[in-house]
């Protein structure tokens, strides 16, 4: 979600001004399913801690 962006770039004011610049005019979908790639990403990983 929005409110964990801040977060990953660090500085809450600068992240707002992006996401008001990103979310102007759009329409925000959000999807609260899981995402396929993350759950094939965690597989892959998995997958290469058996192998060592």
């Amino acid at each position: 979600g929005f409110a964990d962006w801040s977060q990953v770039f660090g500085d809450p004011i600068m992240t707002g001004a992006l996401l008001d610049r990103l979310t102007h005019k759009a329409h925000i979908i959000t999807c609260d399913w899981k995402s396929y790639r993350l759950k094939q990403s965690l597989a892959e990983q998995e997958m290469a801690a058996k192998r060592k």
